[in-house]
């Protein structure tokens, strides 16, 4: 399985971004799939998933809620993140990942995932 995450870039605040994550190797529409972001000196941090086994769910943290989006398209085997809005604390390398099929661990911690893409950076600017 690998997971390869396009789109990242900088712009300005306010600014829009739509992140990619093409995997290879598995069907995605069968897992959930989540991304993830880390800023220097800080802790990977969640920020949204789409679950397959719960219909399709997301979820997104509190922090992105009403600015990003999460989707998927199937038959292009790739998850994406529309990011709107964007503030310099956006700031990070941002991670795909894929979550374990019907992981009882929260789908917001990193130990949900089995598999990881290799990041992406986004820079916001003020």
């Amino acid at each position: 399985v690998q997971l390869q995450a396009s789109g990242g870039g900088s712009v300005q605040a306010g600014g829009s971004l739509r992140l990619s994550c093409l995997a290879s190797g598995c069907t995605f529409s069968t897992y959930g799939e989540g991304w993830f972001r880390q800023a220097p000196g800080k802790e990977r941090e969640f920020v949204a998933a789409i679950i397959s086994w719960s219909g399709g769910s997301t979820h997104y943290a509190d922090s992105v809620k009403g600015r990003f989006t999460i989707s998927r398209d199937n038959a292009k085997n790739t998850v994406y993140l529309q990011m709107d809005n964007l503030k310099p604390e956006d700031t990070a390398v941002y991670y795909c990942a894929r979550a374990r099929a019907y992981t009882e661990v929260p789908v917001t911690q990193p130990r949900a995932y089995d598999y990881w893409g290799q990041g992406t950076l986004v820079t916001v600017s003020s």
